[in-house]
């Protein structure tokens, strides 16, 4: 059998288009290496196979009738738990969701279908997105394919860990404070969030309406830039979305940054050093600021003084719009039943304690309090006023400077169960995500080699003005070219290694 794995989308589109191999080769590629390696990494939920081989039928049939393949053309990829796909159950990693089945697609994932793309699965999550590790899952936790002792980042962890493995080419994700950008980081792969507005929401199940915001995982710049070419734009079911147009993404791959002006955040906050890592972290954005000076170009430092207070502002704002979209997974609208209930009241009850998961319950509780009369004012006012004086600081920053840099993450990928009892470490790893979500920007976070204590991957993070993802993208793919970073997991080594020996 054809190992197509460690093909970029593009590979795979022109390998197809030429004859090479066909698109049922590519599915056939990616359900061998996920048999091979998610018995230990577990980065899928549910398998779809009857939807990529039908997918992939008609990219095959298409060639055959002389048509030219569309840009993801047999491209393997794998869907986050909490966007719908008619064909699939969406569980969002929840109990409470696990019977439902999809009866709509949702738009972006329909939008990469159009595009060729074969669906392979859908990817395990933190419940409902709540978590930086994929240990909230009800269905089990994701494993790190750099270190099975060690999460994958979340919330969005299986979909990282997919595209990290090889299992997939691409995958989509969902981030609401970091949960693209962090397991990205911590994974060794490329993480795109897009500008809020810019990819349709229509079929996510919404987190925080506000700072929702669908976007890919890929191993490079050039593939997500393909993928967001695809998913990308207006929608009319989503009265969110931005009809500002649409670029051609991946022609923006390669341009380099000549004259280009990039910031460096001099004022993010520190957090403990757990791992001997977090001087590294931090010379992550020292030594890409040169690396920027020396292909071209203008460097200099920015502060961002309000983004201090971005943490608590989302852990008012998140929990907020999070108890109100969670209200209708109540046992009669949606989600599983309680048994014998004694009445209407104990129905609901019963029908949400036993379906929520305590990181769930955590969120719910602290957003409806955040409501309530007597302290909305002191709390949700006080957290959106913060989030103003973030958004405004961003918009000064971007009157100096094209792209802004930080770190991603202040740490690299942590053990299992090592934050699981201090809710607030686990919260500071989307402390240089979280601001930019409450500002609506676009940030992608990009490999930046690996620590020298623990051998797992550091990211660097790129924030970009709003809809200014051509920018983005273009910055990132210079700064990836000069880095040269090997995103090949030991786990997939040893898997190669294995295969080679035999």
């Amino acid at each position: 059998m054809l190992d197509l794995s460690a093909l970029s989308a593009r590979e795979v589109r022109d390998g197809i288009a030429a004859g090479e191999f066909s698109a049922r080769e590519a599915a056939e590629s990616a359900y061998a290496r996920i048999e091979a390696l998610d018995g230990d990494v577990h980065a899928f939920l549910q398998l779809t196979p009857e939807l990529a081989f039908a997918a992939a039928e008609r990219v095959d049939a298409a060639r055959a009738a002389g048509e030219d393949p569309p840009p993801l053309a047999g491209v393997p990829v794998g869907i986050k738990d909490n966007m719908n796909l008619i064909g699939t159950r969406t569980t969002c990693g929840s109990r409470i969701l696990g019977n439902y089945k999809s009866v709509y697609d949702c738009t972006a994932v329909r939008r990469l279908l159009d595009a060729g793309a074969l669906p392979i699965g859908k990817c395990n999550m933190d419940e409902f997105a709540f978590g930086s590790s994929t240990e909230n899952s009800a269905y089990g936790p994701t494993r790190n394919p750099w270190d099975l002792e060690r999460v994958p980042g979340g919330s969005s962890g299986g979909s990282a860990a997919s595209v990290a493995a090889g299992m997939v080419t691409l995958s989509l994700g969902s981030d609401t404070g970091g949960s693209i950008r962090q397991p990205g980081a911590l994974t060794g792969t490329v993480g795109l969030k897009p500008t809020y507005g810019r990819v349709s929401r229509y079929g996510v199940v919404a987190f925080g309406s506000s700072l929702d915001q669908i976007g890919p995982f890929g191993t490079s710049v050039a593939d997500v830039a393909l993928a967001l070419d695809a998913i990308a734009g207006a929608d009319t079911m989503d009265a969110t979305s931005s009809p500002e147009p649409v670029e051609r993404y991946s022609a923006a791959v390669g341009l380099g940054v000549q004259g280009l002006r990039v910031g460096i955040v001099r004022d993010m906050p520190g957090v403990p050093d757990t791992d001997g890592c977090l001087n590294e972290i931090a010379h992550v954005v020292d030594r890409a600021a040169e690396t920027f000076a020396a292909l071209g170009a203008e460097v200099g430092d920015v502060t961002l003084p309000s983004a201090r207070h971005g943490l608590a502002a989302y852990y008012i704002i998140g929990p907020a719009e999070a108890s109100s979209n969670l209200a209708r997974f109540d046992g009669i609208r949606y989600g599983v039943r309680a048994e014998d209930p004694t009445d209407v009241l104990d129905l609901y009850m019963r029908s949400r304690a036993e379906g929520f998961g305590p990181e769930t319950i955590r969120r719910i509780m602290l957003g409806t309090y955040a409501l309530s009369a007597g302290y909305y004012d002191a709390y949700y006012g006080q957290a959106q006023k913060a989030r103003t004086r973030i958004i405004e600081d961003f918009r000064a920053a971007f009157e100096h400077y094209d792209v802004l840099l930080t770190p991603t993450t202040p740490e690299v990928a942590f053990r299992f169960g090592e934050k699981a009892a201090d809710p607030y470490m686990m919260y500071l790893n989307d402390v240089y995500t979280i601001p930019v979500n409450l500002a609506g920007n676009c940030a992608v976070s990009v490999p930046a080699g690996l620590c020298s204590s623990t051998g797992m991957p550091m990211g660097l993070q790129l924030i970009g003005d709003y809809f200014a993802e051509s920018t983005l993208l273009r910055a990132a793919a210079a700064y990836e070219q000069a880095v040269h970073f090997d995103p090949v997991p030991p786990l997939v080594r040893s898997l190669v290694g294995a295969k080679g020996g035999e």
